[in-house]
């Protein structure tokens, strides 16, 4: 099969041009981990990470964002976000985007979007970023301080740090999903949004009967952003029942 080359024009086998020249290969360095090498290549070869520098992303991930609001469509304008764990800030220049935070859609409502993380993350135009542990007490109450009173979405593509131990690792982010929702329970208005990045794996049935209880819709999504490889997946639990009749205890 004839393939094109980097000027378009086209080769044939007799050209001694491989499929390996398709690829970036990255050799491996003395000192250099296979596992470094790996992630690397991996990269290098991502058609999302060369996608996220053409558009101006700050990573991959915000293409995840991008599918899941495509599809379910809660970043409107107008909308009031939060971003808990928001470094880098590709969610948040999103959201930014889509809910008219800078008023560039005109005759559109405009949006407001708060990004949170426990570092200091670089500026993002039209976004608020503050340092905050949203674990602490209080911080529920300090977000709907910045937001000047309840969020319509409260989103996280969180992960706790690995431990390199699979199930420990699935447990833990179980864990943070549910403290962030338990935060999305004081903070989102009726009808509200609540995004969070999951592993699969067993452990977060108490969490998805949590979800269903105070959401009327969950969906358990794998964007195609998301790589094939990856134990990721996206729960997305819209219209919020509204703190009044929540049921959000996670006892």
């Amino acid at each position: 099969m004839a393939i094109k080359g980097s000027d378009g024009s086209r080769a044939g086998k007799s050209s001694g041009r491989g499929q390996r020249d398709l690829k970036v290969r990255v050799k491996t360095a003395k000192g250099r981990k296979l596992s470094s090498k790996l992630w690397l290549e991996r990269q290098l070869n991502d058609p999302y990470v060369a996608r996220a520098k053409r558009d101006g992303y700050r990573g991959r991930a915000a293409y995840k964002i991008l599918e899941l609001d495509d599809k379910y469509r809660f970043l409107v304008p107008g909308a009031r976000v939060v971003d808990l764990g928001c470094a880098p800030g590709g969610w948040c220049q999103v959201a930014v985007r889509r809910v008219n935070a800078l008023g560039e859609k005109s005759g559109k409502s405009v949006g407001r979007v708060i990004g949170v993380d426990l570092q200091e993350v670089d500026p993002v135009p039209g976004a608020e970023i503050h340092v905050l542990d949203f674990l602490s007490d209080g911080a529920d109450d300090q977000v709907k301080e910045w937001l000047g009173g309840r969020a319509d979405v409260v989103m996280s593509d969180m992960a706790a740090s690995s431990s390199g131990h699979k199930g420990t690792d699935h447990l833990r982010i179980v864990a943070l999903v549910e403290a962030a929702a338990a935060l999305a329970f004081d903070v989102l208005e009726p009808g509200g949004t609540f995004v969070a990045k999951v592993l699969a794996g067993g452990a977060e049935s108490e969490m998805q009967s949590m979800l269903k209880r105070n959401f009327h819709k969950v969906a358990n999504v794998k964007p195609p952003a998301s790589r094939s490889d990856s134990s990721e997946k996206f729960v997305v639990a819209t219209g919020f029942r509204g703190s009044d009749d929540s049921n959000g205890d996670l006892a």
